[in-house]
């Protein structure tokens, strides 16, 4: 059966202040409209595309595997959790639309859900007045992840191949790492990574900021994938 998926994340806001459905809901109100100027490319058999050209690759691996589009979905967002921790990573959460050969769809909802915990007021202080990024930066700021039980819960209904090899490409970039972009360097120099010991370590080596060239591996996500 052929499957076709497009699969969207969203980001752990601790890393990062809006997100992409915040940008989206920004040009929607101040009524921007994005014109394209490329025409639609078309294939015979098969298309995984992605903001990182690793992740899609990912994809295209386990398609050559025989992994349906489910797969491949699956694995490039694993895989951008690895090269693209700055919207891909497994701490958000995201929505997959599914549309099968017969013409029939599905949509699997993995947003990320506010914790038991959360009041209304949390991000008020004893005044009543806003706490300026309580709500962006920080532990509050962050909802209960969805994007692994989404993911693991696709793949396993629609998937044709086993989780484990669906997710070995991204496992195997965590472990061996990948080379770093000019732009992808300067994203490791954000100020709000240096807010928080644990994320100061994994992305800037604790004050010794990854440059352009150099290889970022990440073998404690290795392991938790």
């Amino acid at each position: 059966m052929r499957i076709a998926a497009v699969l969207a994340l969203s980001l752990c806001p601790c890393f990062l202040g809006l997100s992409a459905q915040d940008a989206a809901a920004d040009d929607a109100k101040n009524n921007i409209i994005a014109t394209a100027h490329e025409q639609p490319v078309r294939t015979k058999h098969a298309m995984v595309v992605s903001v990182h050209h690793l992740a899609t690759d990912a994809g295209v691996e386990i398609l050559k595997q025989g992994g349906n589009a489910i797969d491949a979905a699956v694995a490039t967002g694993f895989a951008l959790a690895v090269v693209h921790p700055a919207a891909g990573n497994i701490g958000g959460g995201g929505f997959m639309l599914v549309r099968f050969a017969a013409g029939n769809s599905t949509f699997i909802d993995y947003r990320e859900r506010a914790p038991l915990a959360a009041t209304v007021n949390m991000y008020l202080d004893a005044k009543g007045n806003v706490i300026p990024d309580a709500s962006i930066t920080g532990y509050k700021s962050i909802g209960v992840p969805g994007s692994v039980a989404g993911m693991v819960y696709t793949g396993k209904k629609y998937g044709k191949l086993p989780l484990a090899k669906v997710m070995a490409p991204a496992i195997k970039l965590a472990s061996q790492g990948f080379v770093l972009t000019d732009e992808e360097a300067a994203e490791l120099h954000d100020e709000t990574l240096s807010m928080f010991p644990e994320s100061k370590r994994i992305f800037q080596r604790d004050g010794n900021f990854y440059k352009t060239g150099e290889t970022f591996r990440q073998p404690e996500l290795a392991a938790t994938l």
